[in-house]
């Protein structure tokens, strides 16, 4: 079945990955150039986009997210750049398709995302070191990026879940 793109599921793709570009700038603002590694913040609009607005959406912000970042602001930094590329797509698709299309809860969806989003991470790091033969810093390397993000992983969890259930419920009591 074919997933109709609506104007506002257009619109909601164009508010979070606006979003995606703001959050890091604020975040390095206050934290500093470390700020992204370790509080994620271009992942949480991206994963808003899939679970408000379906897989489609959530990854297509999630491809352009890190590139016109990259466009605006020269962050995230290559080879950064398309590793973020593979993986927050990974994670617009994950959050929209297992919550929006296989109804699973917003907590198991979340997870699951997060889990396989870093697995695409990491499987495109291993091909970049392995096929393409490129020396990746340790900085990048799949364990270093999920230690030094455990803040924003924390941070993920606590939040998305909040934010969907309180737009859910309004929209709810909007539409009684």
């Amino acid at each position: 079945m074919r997933q109709k793109l609506t104007i506002r599921k257009i619109a909601l793709g164009g508010l979070f990955l606006a979003l995606a570009v703001l959050f890091p700038q604020v975040f390095h603002l206050i934290g500093g150039p470390a700020a992204g590694r370790i509080f994620l913040p271009m992942h949480i609009p991206v994963m808003l986009a899939g679970f408000f607005a379906g897989p489609t959406i959530g990854v297509i912000t999630g491809i352009i997210s890190p590139l016109l970042s990259f466009l605006i602001t020269s962050m995230p930094m290559p080879p950064m750049l398309y590793f973020m590329v593979i993986e927050l797509g990974g994670y617009g698709l994950a959050a929209g398709f297992l919550f929006r299309k296989l109804k699973l809860n917003i907590y198991v969806s979340l997870i699951i995302s997060m889990i396989f989003g870093r697995l695409l991470y990491g499987a495109a790091i291993l091909t970049a070191v392995h096929v393409l033969k490129i020396n990746i810093p340790p900085s990048i390397s799949v364990f270093g990026a999920v230690t030094a993000g455990i803040p924003g992983l924390i941070i993920q969890i606590i939040f998305i879940p909040a934010v969907v259930y309180l737009v859910e419920r309004r929209m709810q009591l909007e539409s009684n």
